[in-house]
């Protein structure tokens, strides 16, 4: 078959395009033909040695596609050609992929699969945030940081969805009306506030439209918006802090929290919102019956073949892309 290996930490350029073993399915494990898999920032860490890796190893960890063979003590549940994705199997950015059953999320019959490839990290992850974190319901306000993005387009759908209110932020006026589109009843551009003024103008431009403070703020930038975040939160308001694309966020005064209104933080991660198999079906068939419906739009910003994965990573990390980047083998 063909893979994407990566068989040193560097650039873009160590993403190779070459031939690889087809995956055999071991004990409890399925193999799957993919038709798409997802491009994610942690791609790009292991790739460039942020995170280590043993080399070589092939890229991609999260995917669609349907089951080619199945290991043996596999549930019988499980069948070839049927329609899966996974937010986690090692070794995605390749024409078949082994996959755990326990990682396996059904797909519903029919559902695109290039955005069913697009759905699992995001779409749990926005699931997670407006259900569990901070359950939206009608009347809540919330401010979504990047509105336009994989995770926060599916977010403010989800939040609308459920009769909350977003406040977004984007970059690009281009960006302003994709949030607009999924949802944002407002939408402040970054660009439009100058570098220095964003902790003070922002929250006044997001309290005057929310009289007063939202409820909740979803941040997934971390380092530039945090302070900005912190001040946009009426009294016994959320922070829910979700990433870092600018930067971590460094160690600050607890005591803010109190003055600011008795606020709360969270920095939570999927891992601990997924940590049962139900708790995970519960999540995916929200997020794929959403999709597979409609009522979900999938945003797919940029689709690359496979062979192409260096391109794809080059326009992930230059934050240029709206959605999700997707390769198909």
């Amino acid at each position: 078959m063909k893979a994407v290996i990566v068989t040193a930490a560097g650039g873009p350029e160590v993403l190779e395009y070459a031939d690889a073993p087809d995956p055999v399915a071991g004990p409890g494990e399925v193999v799957v033909k993919v038709d798409a898999a997802g491009v994610n920032f942690i791609d790009t860490y292991r790739r460039s040695g942020v995170y280590k890796m043993d080399y070589p190893y092939i890229a991609g960890d999260e995917g669609s596609g349907r089951v080619a063979s199945v290991g043996p003590g596999v549930s019988s549940e499980v069948k070839e050609g049927d329609p899966v994705a996974w937010a986690s199997a090692p070794g995605s950015y390749a024409e078949y992929v082994a996959v755990k059953e326990d990682q396996l999320l059904p797909v519903p019959e029919g559902m695109d699969m290039k955005a069913a490839g697009a759905l699992p990290m995001q779409g749990l992850t926005a699931h997670y945030l407006c259900r569990s974190i901070f359950p939206i319901n009608e009347g809540h306000v919330a401010l979504v940081h990047a509105a336009a993005g994989g995770v926060g387009g599916l977010l403010t759908q989800m939040i609308t969805s459920h009769g909350g209110r977003v406040i977004g932020t984007a970059g690009t006026p281009e960006k302003a009306e994709i949030a607009k589109g999924y949802g944002a009843s407002d939408v402040i551009l970054y660009t439009e506030i100058p570098a220095d003024e964003l902790t003070t103008e922002l929250p006044r431009r997001v309290r005057a439209l929310a009289g007063g403070g939202v409820d909740v703020v979803f941040d997934g930038v971390g380092k530039t918006t945090f302070d900005a975040s912190l001040a946009s939160l009426k009294v016994r308001g959320m922070m829910v802090l979700f990433g870092g694309s600018s930067g971590q966020v460094p160690p600050f005064d607890l005591q803010r929290l109190n003055s600011a209104g008795s606020l709360f933080i969270t920095r939570p991660t999927l891992a601990h919102y997924t940590l049962t198999r139900d708790e995970t079906l519960w999540r995916a068939g929200e997020v794929f019956g959403q999709a597979a419906s409609g009522q979900l739009k999938v945003p797919i910003g940029r689709e690359f073949p496979l062979v192409e994965a260096a391109d794809a990573h080059r326009a992930l990390e230059s934050r240029q892309t709206t959605g999700k980047v997707i390769l198909v083998p």
